[in-house]
């Protein structure tokens, strides 16, 4: 990670919660406009042995339960990357090379990480796979591209938040699934985790700069947030007061309807919200203004 706390007196300093595995591409994005980036991470993202082994209960031989579904939805790239870390274990693909057609769902530039490799690791034969991206990258979106499910059953990889309440995106993208005639399965195949009591002190120690923006990807990261300051005998209007002018953003609608459930105003919200470019290029806008 290689994020730069380092505070510039004649740059807009922008705090940003992103957990470890997304934080150095927002970091970079928030330096190609001049600012500077404060790393303040709530939560940890990362797999464990145990979510490691839930993926594995349908990868593994002798008869591997992925043949059972019709699709694997994935609503992060966390996600993906556990799933594709899982599947290196196995000596062979999980899914017979004939059979129905296998559709793989991700969002936005997640789906980069879905390339031939990562298809190949499913199934020998790739041109029984279909890649599905929703044109608008949202876990609602998804479920509505993916169609009527007809009863056929969906295998959903989903984190396990620890130390947080579960936010509604996940309970919400399985209720459409099934709404839509799917079959969804949820998987824990990675652990969210909240950081800790001082987790928010980042944001308050920074030697007397005042932070212009901070930056949400997540709810999960405000709910960190808010439970580090409670923690420390604050609340977010503490923070508020201590930046006067502080700019509250969100990477798309669904963190800022977290956030706001939550009692945090936002300020901006991304329109384009299939890469970090699109919260940025808002800030800029308003900044500008």
């Amino acid at each position: 990670m290689k994020a730069s706390n380092a505070i510039n007196e004649n740059s807009r300093l922008i705090a940003f919660t992103t957990p470890e595995n997304y934080a150095s591409r927002l970091s970079h994005r928030i330096h190609l406009k001049g600012w500077t980036p404060l790393w303040c991470p709530t939560v940890a993202v990362e797999p464990t042995t145990q979510t490691k082994s839930s993926l594995l209960h349908y990868l593994s031989p002798p008869t591997p339960l992925l043949h059972q579904f019709s699709a694997l939805a994935f609503t992060s790239r966390s996600g993906i990357s556990a799933f594709s870390d899982a599947l290196s274990d196995l000596n062979s693909p999980p899914l017979p090379p004939s059979g129905e057609p296998f559709t793989i769902c991700a969002l936005g530039k997640d789906a980069d990480l879905i390339d031939n490799s990562f298809v190949a690791k499913i199934c020998d034969n790739t041109r029984r796979i279909k890649i599905l991206v929703p044109e608008i990258a949202t876990p609602a979106s998804l479920a509505a591209a993916l169609g009527w499910g007809r009863g056929r059953r969906v295998l959903c990889p989903v984190p396990l938040v620890v130390g947080l309440e579960e936010p509604r995106v996940v309970p919400d993208f399985l209720r459409d699934l099934g709404s839509r005639g799917w079959g969804p399965v949820r998987v824990n195949a990675y652990e969210t985790r909240w950081m800790g009591a001082e987790c928010a002190g980042a944001m308050l120690r920074r030697g007397g700069a005042v932070v212009d923006a901070i930056v949400f990807t997540s709810t999960g990261e405000v709910e960190g947030m808010l439970k580090s300051l409670r923690e420390m005998g604050l609340d977010w209007e503490s923070v508020k007061r201590e930046n006067p002018g502080l700019v509250t953003a969100a990477h798309g609608p669904v963190t800022a309807a977290g956030a706001e459930s939550l009692g945090v105003v936002v300020e901006v919200v991304s329109r384009r919200f299939d890469s970090f470019d699109g919260v940025v290029d808002a800030l800029a806008l308003l900044f500008n203004e």
